[in-house]
C-alpha cells in the first residue's frame, strides 16, 4: 500500500539545503496555498547511527514528522502534514511508500536521524494527496529505530 498522507500517516524530512522553490499555487479542495518543490532529493543526516545499515528487501521501523517543504523555513519545515504518531514499519523497496522515502532511507544506520527534502516528482506529484496540495514537495524527518 502506498504511504498516504496522513496515510497511515505520512514519512521522513531536511533542514539546511539549498533548493529552489516553487511559487506555483495549488488548491486542495481549500483555499490556494503557495507551493515550494526542492529540485531534486536532498539527504541530510543530524545524527549518524551505528547500527545496521539499510538496504533495499529489510524490514525497518522509523519515527517520523513530515512536513510541507517550505523555502525559508527553519529547516524548511512548512505546515506539518503527518505528525507520525506512531512508529512506522515497512519493507524497503516494496512500493508501500512515496518513493523519496523510500530512496532516502538507503544507506541509514540504525540509532540515525535523517531529514529527507522529497521534491514532488517523489512524493505526490501533480495531484496532491490529503493536506499536500499537488506540485508540493514534503520534509521528513524521521529516525530509525531497528533494521532487519
Amino acid at each position: 500500500m502506498k504511504l498516504k498522507l496522513p496515510l497511515i500517516a505520512a514519512f521522513v524530512g531536511a533542514l539546511s539545503l539549498t533548493a529552489c522553490g516553487g511559487g506555483s499555487s495549488g488548491d486542495n479542495g481549500n483555499t490556494a496555498v503557495t507551493v515550494d518543490n526542492p529540485s531534486t532529493l536532498v539527504i541530510t543526516d543530524i545524527t549518524q547511527g551505528s547500527g545496521v545499515t539499510v538496504a533495499n528487501g529489510m524490514s525497518v521501523t522509523v519515527t517520523y514528522a513530515a512536513y510541507l517543504y517550505k523555502v525559508g523555513a527553519t529547516e524548511s519545515k512548512g505546515k506539518v502534514v503527518d505528525p507520525g504518531a506512531q512508529p512506522l514499519t515497512f519493507t524497503v523497496g516494496a512500493g508501500s511508500l512515496i518513493p523519496g522515502v523510500e530512496q532516502g532511507i538507503l544507506g541509514m544506520k540504525v540509532g540515525g536521524h535523517r531529514q529527507l527534502a522529497i521534491p514532488a516528482n517523489l512524493a505526490y506529484g501533480a495531484t496532491g494527496y490529503g493536506a499536500v496540495p499537488p506540485n508540493s514537495g514534503l520534509l521528513f524527518d524521521m529516525t530509525l529505530t531497528a533494521a532487519k
